[in-house]
């Protein structure tokens, strides 16, 4: 990819933006960044980018389109963006920071979508390839820029890449070798509009593959189940509840792969470091992965064995008076958090809440089944939640105004033998600019009781 000389626009400045900038600029091009943040927000990431030429149009959109090359938009910038669909029109190439360094790093992408258990399954994977091969990165929406590794990748590397719906609407030439739906609910319909879209966004990953490529979809999602008609590659299911014709799933307790008509028997699932449903179903994923690009069983089992899962997705925190403390801040949808309060047996006092993304919460409450004794609301969706827990007679709710006063009502409410969750249900950028920060504010304010 020539771009000396050409003109290319970054929208949005975030981690991955600062990455670009110093990436375009040993490319030789002429860069110019756009943020609807103004100076005074972005001051830290500018202080990050001193001696760099960049062009800064910042507190507004940009209002001239002549010149452009090469416009890349960050993952959080809608593409409905009047001047980005002018930008389109005018036959200007509009890509993402994913499809940019897809084009420019050497390896096997191993391309990992969902809307639940994307991280925690991307890890995994990760951790698998680690143990088989050095020449392996972990990269995308988990926290660390696919551009950051391109001049590292060679064509032997392991490109394990968490890839959000947000991410895939910006592809266009992204091939994974390796492609795993995982499920799909309702989720981002703010931003997406319908589920439909949605669904189509999560598709995009496997768009550009072939019949020499993998796709790895859960059959106990209908959702996920039914995009193998619209597969070219290869379809491998992973099933938790059904014993598949071909695919890996759990038989006698056991997880087992089956393929080319063999049963080969991986691990005992009660030997999994991690509990839940979901955790299991993470663990099917990752197996059907690593089994078609020839891990070998016992690097797997190892693994499988050691892996204690990621930070701030059911992340314990400590135990005070009898109380555990959980932190799920990484729960920032309904179907996320049902499989929270689904993963314990004891009696929860669940903290939830925060910004409204048109999720519908009667599914969330209904999962309560008994188990919630009482539920402490905070953030934008506070009302919102607590109206659906009141229609489904549900009333031991409670309103507060920070993480603070959240915990210390919890810590109020609880009993010994109860768990304190923090689930929310809900993303945090009405309160927190991360579901890292809310997890870490939510620590603190635990270690401080």
């Amino acid at each position: 990819m020539n771009l000396n000389g050409k003109k290319v626009l970054l929208v949005g400045l975030a981690k991955t933006g600062i990455s670009m900038i110093k990436k375009l600029a040993t490319m030789g091009c002429n860069i110019v960044v756009n943020d609807i943040k103004d100076e005074s927000k972005l001051k830290d990431i500018i202080n990050q980018l001193k001696g760099y030429n960049v062009e800064y149009i910042l507190g507004r959109h940009i209002d001239y389109i002549e010149d452009i090359d090469l416009v890349v938009v960050s993952p959080g910038v809608p593409l409905d963006i009047p001047f980005i669909v002018e930008l389109k029109k005018r036959d200007i190439e509009v890509i993402g920071e994913v499809e940019f360094a897809y084009r420019l790093a050497k390896g096997k992408f191993i391309g990992i979508t969902g809307t639940n258990g994307k991280t925690t399954t991307t890890t995994l994977v990760g951790e698998i390839f680690k143990s088989f091969s050095s020449n392996t990165f972990v990269v995308g929406n988990i926290g660390n820029p696919v551009i950051d590794i391109v001049d590292l990748s060679t064509k032997d590397s392991f490109i394990v890449t968490e890839l959000s719906s947000f991410q895939l609407e910006s592809i266009r030439d992204f091939r994974p070798k390796v492609s795993a739906i995982l499920n799909i609910t309702e989720d981002h319909l703010n931003r997406h509009k319908t589920m439909q879209n949605y669904i189509d966004a999560k598709a995009r990953i496997f768009e550009n593959q072939t019949s020499e490529d993998f796709t790895v979809l859960n059959y106990d999602c209908i959702l996920s189940r039914n995009l193998a008609q619209r597969c070219k590659s290869k379809v491998i299911f992973f099933s938790r509840k059904e014993v598949l014709k071909e695919g890996v799933f759990v038989l006698n307790n056991n997880i087992v792969i089956r393929f080319d008509g063999k049963d080969t028997l991986v691990i005992d699932k009660d030997n999994l470091s991690l509990p839940g449903d979901h955790n299991l179903e993470n663990a099917l994923a990752a197996v059907a992965i690593a089994f078609i690009l020839n891990v070998d069983l016992d690097t797997i089992r190892k693994v499988l064995k050691s892996f204690k899962g990621v930070e701030h997705r059911l992340e314990f925190v400590r135990e005070l008076n009898g109380i555990k403390f959980i932190n799920d801040s990484k729960g920032t949808n309904p179907d996320a958090s049902i499989k929270a309060i689904q993963s314990y047996n004891s009696p929860i006092v669940l903290i939830a809440g925060g910004m409204d993304k048109n999720s519908d919460f009667t599914d969330f409450i209904k999962s309560f089944n008994g188990k919630v004794k009482g539920l402490v609301l905070l953030g934008q969706t506070a009302e919102k939640i607590e109206k659906a827990a009141l229609e489904q007679g549900f009333k031991n709710s409670y309103k507060v105004k920070n993480m603070k006063d959240a915990v210390n009502k919890c810590f109020e409410i609880a009993q010994s033998g109860d768990i304190v969750l923090l689930s929310p249900a809900c993303a945090s950028w009405d309160m927190y600019e991360s579901y890292e920060a809310r997890g870490n504010d939510f620590k603190e304010c635990v270690y401080s009781l």
